[in-house]
């Protein structure tokens, strides 16, 4: 499975950007989705996901109410809209996906993407 991130740039802060993921090489229906985030120093942080069964969704504390995560398994593509970003959201987002499984919190997942660099000016 390949993983194509696209979406990310330069916002201010209080902005929105949406990110997306392209996957492809395999069936996307059976593939639980989702977003990572690594800021500069930091480890890589769960952000967002969605599940291959029944699309049920799940967030990270910092980010609930504020990011959205969709799929469309018509297109094989996952979405992350990012709402109210603020200068501590600037990282590079990494898309994720597992096989028949949720997508693991600790980022123990079957796919990466080659991430996109997403920046919050203040």
């Amino acid at each position: 499975v390949q993983l194509v991130e696209s979406g990310g740039g330069l916002v201010r802060a209080g902005g929105s950007l949406r990110l997306s993921c392209a996957a492809s090489g395999g069936s996307f229906s059976t593939l639980s989705m989702g977003w990572f985030r690594q800021a500069p120093g930091k480890e890589r942080e769960f952000v967002a996901a969605v599940t291959w069964n029944s699309g049920a969704t799940y967030y990270a504390d910092s980010v609930q109410g504020r990011f959205t995560i969709t799929r469309d398994n018509a297109k094989n593509t996952v979405a992350l809209l990012m709402d109210n970003l603020e200068p501590w959201d600037a990282a590079v987002y990494y898309c994720a996906a597992m096989v028949g499984r949720p997508i693991p919190r600790n980022g123990d997942v079957d796919y990466w993407g080659q991430g996109t660099q997403v920046t919050v000016s203040s």
